[in-house]
């Protein structure tokens, strides 16, 4: 009977989904709350007092690895790029064998700082060079499966047993599924000036007007009215911390929506994990790739390493921790059309003032290759799993990750 009543629970959860408007792209109204109207002293019990924050970078498209972190000191990578392979006069050299792209300050000073892990390899057995397929798999840290939750979603469920309301955040045009969860649902927008719930002039006293419950109401409408109020306040929040928000900080030219969550972690919301992306399939470079990837990896970062010093100006680097990533690499010849197609294996990074920096991992061969692509070396949740374990401190990564995955020591 229990298992029945949590599948029905799970069902009404993912209806509101289906049914939020475009005010909320969170899904309806729960969305912005994650669960019913909670209480502050129901909230401080949570298990993340620690205040440990995790944020999820994604850069989609299909990130060109090799030529993001150079690895100039293996002759066979100008072997296979005799045109896209960036020369080392043009790198920004952290050791022997690797240097960042030449627009990657940012990355530079983090590295250098000790504030970034580099894991080599990264990928999973069996890989798709779809873009959508594979996506599903990262985003689910569970390829070839057909899983319906996130990993972000279920790590949510896992450790917070209470709810807390704002536990999610995904900063996006749509909800990732990434943070789709059984019972946290997660806020969810883009713009923050616009959050709220759309609806023409003269619904608006309506719109904006929640009824308190009373005795007369039954479970699921005082369950919808303490989803309506949740999902007002969420976006009050969110819309009040954007505009007290004013950092002298320079994120560069394209920020992301890295300012965003600075806004949140600022305004002190509850939230614990926050998930974005570099949208739009941006990094997915057929045709033409040296300046437009240099470009972009220059904005991405900027915007990291602008980030990180507001972390720092607001007193919150030492509780935040950033994993990028992307959903494969390229492969390692380039193409004729001056661009790279979709291949395999990718780095990973972990990047904070808590983290042990340098590489982690066994690098791939660029000899030994798969039909021209990188065989991987790290299954990608191990990454996950050391975020997991060695940052948040959750430990149980086994049934949460669908399997067992060594973390790296990056942490303590």
């Amino acid at each position: 009977m229990k298992n029945r009543d949590n599948h029905i629970a799970s069902l009404r959860r993912r209806n509101l989904l289906k049914a939020g408007g475009s005010g909320m792209a969170l899904g309806a109204l729960h969305a912005a709350g994650l669960a019913p109207l909670w209480t502050g002293a129901n909230a401080a019990h949570h298990s993340s007092d620690s205040g440990k924050i995790l944020v999820v970078l994604e850069l989609s498209g299909g990130n060109d690895g090799l030529n993001t972190l150079v690895p100039y000191g293996d002759d066979a990578y100008y072997r296979h790029r005799p045109k896209l392979g960036i020369r080392p006069d043009k790198l920004r050299k952290i050791d022997d064998h690797f240097g960042f792209n030449k627009g990657m300050a940012g990355f530079e000073r983090l590295y250098k700082d000790g504030m970034m892990a580099a894991v080599h390899g990264c990928g999973y057995a069996q890989p798709s060079f779809s873009h959508f397929t594979s996506m599903a798999y990262w985003h689910t840290a569970a390829p070839n499966s057909g899983e319906q939750l996130g990993w972000v979603g279920r790590l949510a469920d896992a450790v917070d047993h209470d709810l807390t309301p704002n536990f999610i955040v995904n900063v996006d045009e749509a909800q990732s599924l990434a943070v789709v969860a059984r019972e946290h649902v997660p806020v969810v927008f883009d713009d923050p000036e616009q959050f709220g719930r759309k609806g023409l002039h003269q619904e608006r006293p309506i719109l904006d007007t929640v009824r308190s419950p009373g005795a007369d109401l039954n479970e699921s409408q005082r369950y919808l009215l303490n989803i309506a109020q949740s999902a007002k306040d969420a976006s009050v929040h969110v819309r009040r911390a954007w505009s007290e928000y004013d950092s002298p900080v320079d994120y560069g030219v394209a920020p992301l929506d890295l300012p965003k969550i600075a806004a949140l972690i600022s305004s002190g919301m509850q939230a614990r994990l926050y998930y974005t992306s570099f949208r739009h399939n941006a990094f997915d470079t057929h045709v033409q790739q040296p300046n437009l990837h240099s470009r972009l990896l220059t904005y991405a970062s900027d915007a990291v390493a602008g980030f990180f010093k507001d972390m720092d100006r607001i007193g919150r680097a030492d509780d935040v921790v950033m994993l990028v990533f992307s959903e494969f690499g390229r492969r390692v010849p380039e193409n004729t059309n001056l661009g790279t197609d979709h291949g395999t294996a990718n780095n990973m990074y972990l990047i904070g003032k808590s983290v042990n920096g340098g590489h982690y991992g066994k690098l791939p061969s660029l000899v030994d290759l798969d039909d021209g692509n990188l065989v991987y070396t790290t299954d990608f949740r191990r990454v996950y799993a050391t975020a997991i374990s060695g940052w948040l401190g959750y430990h149980d990564t086994e049934p949460l990750l669908r399997g067992r995955f060594e973390p790296f020591p990056v942490f303590g």
